[in-house]
């Protein structure tokens, strides 16, 4: 397991925290999703193995959000 950090310049309240959380139940191989729209950051706990840094922030472009490894 690793743990990253992504800045998300565009996340402005805590609906869009929530929805990144979100990616915690919708990406295989995420462990946990924690989100700070005061912070802007968004920090992934997942297993590399089964899960790239590329696809997280694909996934939540999907979302609408800029991901942004920090």
């Amino acid at each position: 397991m690793v743990k990253k950090v992504f800045r998300v310049p565009n996340m402005r309240c805590s609906g869009c925290a929530m929805a990144l959380e979100g990616l915690e139940d919708e990406l295989d191989g995420v462990k946990a999703v924690n989100a700070s729209y005061h912070k802007q950051t968004m920090e992934v706990e997942y297993d590399e193995r089964r899960l790239t840094e590329a696809r997280i922030i694909a996934a939540a472009k999907q979302l609408g959000y800029d991901a942004l490894p920090a």
